[in-house]
């Protein structure tokens, strides 16, 4: 029952929110409409089974005008119940679409929302994968959702129908054993439900580790994929390094955990499928072994024989749901479970940007980015950099220095917000706009103008201004191919992609720019001629760089050392000169 309750309450979080949305209308109509199909439908199999009395006694009776009369009924009742089962079907495929199109848009908001997907993964939350719980997992869960749900619906009013009518019967045809009658109200009824119980138990039973294998199906599954796509963009080091052997092992063991898991499904889906099959096949014979003796005492005819048959099976069909439906079942908890833990891993990352202790990020009048009490620690709350009564004015140039692992950029990544673990405040001016360069960049794939223009739209700068940004940083031979699309972090060099970064910053135009060792890969001429660059056209631009090399400094009017306290390093003021 806990289980039922928790299950039910995971459904009620994930599946309410959109029938409150601004596309609720447009969604409550399709459900009513597939509902009240579904409800129509349970009416035409009322009328079915009272066709069946009347049809089967013409056949007992050689009565050929109403033989024919039923034949004709059955084909426009069949009709109308072809009709609905194809446009139920078409509904309930477009409120899929709307629902997963909005369930999607709204992950994607809260994921990516203020680097949330980021925090994620530092804060190591068990969400693995969450493109594949976006993509996938979603999928899977309205899907199941309104397929089952609207089935569980159908089977309950098919249920409360065909019970009364089956009650009828069983008072129309008592029980006959031994040549006598055995008064039992509702025996028919009673028979398909102890049948139905009993074999639900089982299912259970036998199939409940199916949810634990699902989940993790899923998991390896995804896992795998997301290794694949691991070695097809990194394709350059592993060939450089003669990667392929070790990384064909790696992938084999991330498909045998896929491979390991599924026989585990098989086994258990075979013992489920080995009882359901034998249910089903029994299901056939057990209405007519308890009805018999009643047609064989001549209590009723053959037409009332196959009515109570089936509504007796309707009956017993709307019991076994649980048991016909257990392996899409069993899949559906395991998605829930997957998108319930999503949704906590999210909500857990937004909660370290103000669950005290955090670093603040405050806006303030004037145009000083200023670092008060800060101490930035790991998601583990191990100290890493202090800083305290630290400033970068308008057009400062300050150069930070500091052994490896310090947490030089990782002080960078609190200054643009990404980054809460600690105490302190930063505060940057109102309407501030703060790029960080890191060594590394990143650009979309796409057209090059796309790359250069991100995080801003394709159109946000003409393609004038993208050649001509090119060109300054010394990448005009580009400029011909800024219509042109493709996966730029492979074809150019680290060296070219931070230089494609640097057209980036020159086309945005910060007021504050932080460079996370972002010209490390260029010779120093190249540096020295890029940083010439930056002094010309953002001559009011607070720069901040990271970086170790010498020749940096004659770039820079401060210079900011991390200087071992303890466990961790204090930026502390150190003139230039002192390089």
């Amino acid at each position: 029952m806990k289980g039922l309750i928790s299950t039910l309450g995971i459904i009620w979080r994930l599946a309410l929110p959109y029938f409150k949305s601004e596309d609720r209308w447009a969604g409550l109509l399709l459900l009513a409409a597939v509902i009240g199909m579904e409800l129509f439908k349970v009416a035409l199999d009322v009328l079915f089974n009272l066709w069946n009395n009347r049809f089967y006694t013409a056949l007992q009776d050689k009565n050929w005008d109403v033989f024919v009369y039923e034949l004709t009924y059955f084909c426009v009742l069949a009709a109308i119940y072809i009709a609905l089962q194809v446009y139920q079907l078409y509904l309930n495929q477009w409120l899929q679409i709307r629902w997963r199109r909005w369930l999607t848009a709204g992950y994607l908001g809260r994921w990516l929302d203020a680097g949330n997907h980021y925090r994620m993964q530092v804060v190591g939350e068990a969400a693995d994968n969450p493109d594949q719980r976006i993509a996938e997992d979603v999928r899977l869960f309205i899907e199941r959702a309104l397929v089952l749900g609207v089935g569980i619906l159908g089977s309950v009013v098919r249920l409360a129908s065909f019970v009364v009518l089956l009650w009828n019967l069983s008072a129309a045809a008592p029980l006959t054993l031994f040549a006598r009658e055995w008064a039992i109200p509702g025996y028919l009824v009673w028979a398909a439900l102890i049948y139905a119980i009993l074999a639900t138990w089982f299912v259970h039973l036998i199939g409940r580790p199916l949810i634990g294998l699902y989940y993790n199906q899923q998991r390896y599954e995804a896992d795998f994929r997301f290794n694949l796509v691991r070695v097809r963009e990194n394709g350059e080091q592993i060939a450089l390094l003669a990667g392929e052997p070790a990384e064909r092992e790696r992938l084999l063991e991330r498909f045998g955990a896929v491979i390991g898991n599924w026989f585990r499904i098989m086994t258990q889906t075979k013992r489920v499928t080995f009882f359901r099959a034998g249910y089903d096949q029994a299901s056939v014979v057990f209405p007519f072994i308890v009805v018999a003796p009643v047609y064989f005492a001549g209590t009723i005819a053959l037409g009332g024989l196959m009515q109570i048959s089936d509504a007796f099976s309707n009956v017993q069909n709307a019991l076994s749901f649980f048991v016909t439906n257990y392996r899409d079942l069993a899949e559906w908890r395991a998605v829930m479970e997957r998108l319930a833990g999503f949704e906590r891993a999210m909500i857990a990352a937004q909660e370290t940007r103000t669950t005290p202790p955090a670093v603040t990020v405050e806006q303030q009048p004037g145009g000083v980015i200023a670092l008060d009490a800060l101490d930035v620690t790991l998601p583990t709350g191990r100290p890493l950099v202090a800083a305290d009564h630290v400033r970068f004015a308008s057009g400062d140039r300050v150069l930070v220095n500091g052994p490896s692992g310090s947490g030089k950029s990782t002080l960078f990544r609190a200054i643009a917000g990404i980054w809460p673990f600690g105490t302190g405040r930063i505060l940057l001016p109102a309407d501030a706009t703060v790029m960080v360069l890191p060594q590394r960049p990143y650009f979309p794939v796409g057209s090059l103008i796309a790359a250069v223009s991100y995080p801003d739209l394709p159109g946000r700068f003409t393609e004038d201004e993208v050649r001509s940004a090119l060109a300054a940083v010394g990448l005009a031979w580009l400029a011909p191919r800024v219509a042109e699309e493709a996966h730029w972090n492979r074809i150019l060099s680290l060296g070219e992609q931070q230089r494609l970064a640097l057209a980036r910053a020159l086309l945005q135009r910060p007021r504050y720019l932080l460079l996370d060792e972002a010209t490390a890969s260029l010779d120093e001429l190249a540096e020295a001629t890029l940083y010439k660059l930056i002094e010309e056209r953002f001559p009011d631009t607070t720069l901040v760089s990271i970086g170790h090399r010498a020749t940096l400094a004659p770039f820079h009017r401060r210079r900011l050392v991390m200087v071992r306290d303890g466990e961790r390093h204090r930026l502390q003021e150190q003139a230039v000169a002192a390089e």
